[in-house]
């Protein structure tokens, strides 16, 4: 791949694809395309078609989805598999008709059964049931990969596939109501803190730049507060859903935008179709290997926002996967490590939600 190839990253804007977007650009890539959603629907295949007929790109990185926590799953199932699937077909399509050289897939840990064993390797993938909350996303995600596996053994095309895990940093979503554990989590820490020290002006200005379900820092004291408590956030406590127990593995955004970089510039089909005749699990786990419980972040990021009011659960809504950690072995063997840890992710993610 050559500093000037025309390499199109899609959702360059968010949490995922700006990372990459800029990843890139550090490292000397001048030719980068990017659209936003105004600017190109990828629902749209006539437009998608039109995109790639006038922009010709090398390279593709598909890191546009449409994604959410366990709130959002549960509520959007159609949604998510839908969405998903059209993107994937409309992007992954057109590289093909158009001769891209390369393509990455950015999928999602979640592809994986409920009860894999742990670290979860690639091979684990379709052994058993899904969980229940994210299936539909998680079923779009095995499409996708299974379609860039299935166009490289009968095209010969070079599509590589990996999977993040829990992913977190600059541009995450911080939005109530669909946002995944870590972004959620900083923002209700950030919220009951000012509730609890008083200061209601910062409250308003939170919601200002961020309404929840639509109400602003311009409504009524007692229309903030009541939206605020739906979500579990008083000015004595946090009320945080499931119970605390369930372990996650967590990765910095500009870690996994390095990995992925790393893979589409040294890691080829052939390097990760293995020996078997029968080819599967081609793709690769993107992850730090290390993992902590829910409770234990929570923990983490009170101490980060020092916060001083009480942390409590609610056990009657749903953990999602009790544990989910990936085994990184594969992309140990190929090359690649992360940087960030925990503690100090978290600590520059609050900065940044601080910050914007």
């Amino acid at each position: 791949m050559e500093k000037d190839s025309k390499i199109y990253v899609a959702g360059h804007h968010g949490l995922v694809g700006s990372a990459i977007w800029n990843n890139l650009k550090s490292k000397g890539y001048t030719n980068l395309v990017g659209r936003t959603h105004k600017e190109l629907d990828l629902l749209d295949g006539v437009a998608v078609k039109r995109f790639f007929d006038e922009e010709k790109p090398e390279y593709v990185i598909l890191a546009a989805a449409h994604v959410g926590g366990i709130m959002a799953n549960l509520h959007y199932r159609a949604d998510f598999i839908y969405l998903n699937l059209q993107i994937q077909q409309n992007v992954i399509g057109e590289s093909f008709r158009h001769n891209v050289k390369k393509l990455l897939f950015l999928g999602s840990t979640c592809i994986y059964p409920r009860e894999a064993p742990q670290p979860i390797k690639e091979d684990a993938l379709l052994t058993s049931p899904l969980e229940y909350t994210n299936e539909p996303y998680a079923i779009a995600k095995i499409a996708g990969l299974k379609m860039c596996e299935s166009f490289d053994l009968q095209y010969g095309t070079n599509y590589i596939a990996v999977m993040p895990t829990n992913l977190y940093g600059p541009n995450d979503n911080f939005n109530l109501e669909t946002s995944h554990v870590m972004p959620a989590m900083i923002r209700k820490m950030y919220l009951a803190k000012m509730l609890n020290e008083g200061n209601f002006d910062a409250v308003r200005a939170d919601l200002d730049h961020r309404p929840v379900e639509g109400v602003t820092g311009k409504d009524s004291k007692e229309k903030i507060v009541a939206i605020l408590d739906k979500y579990g956030i008083t000015d004595k406590h946090l009320l945080l859903w499931g119970t605390g127990t369930p372990i996650r593995e967590f990765l910095w955004s500009e870690d996994m935008a390095d990995a992925s970089v790393y893979c589409l510039e040294h890691i080829d089909f052939k390097d990760v179709r293995g020996t078997d005749p029968e080819v599967r699990n081609c793709h690769i786990n993107i992850g730090s290997g290390k993992e902590i419980t829910i409770a234990q972040l929570a923990d983490l990021v009170k101490r980060t926002t020092e916060y001083k009011g009480e942390i409590k659960w609610d056990s009657s809504k749903p953990d999602g996967t009790l544990r989910k950690l990936t085994d990184v072995s594969k992309l140990h063997s190929l090359g690649w490590h992360h940087r960030m840890e925990i503690t100090d992710g978290v600590r520059a993610l609050y900065e940044w939600y601080r910050a914007n």
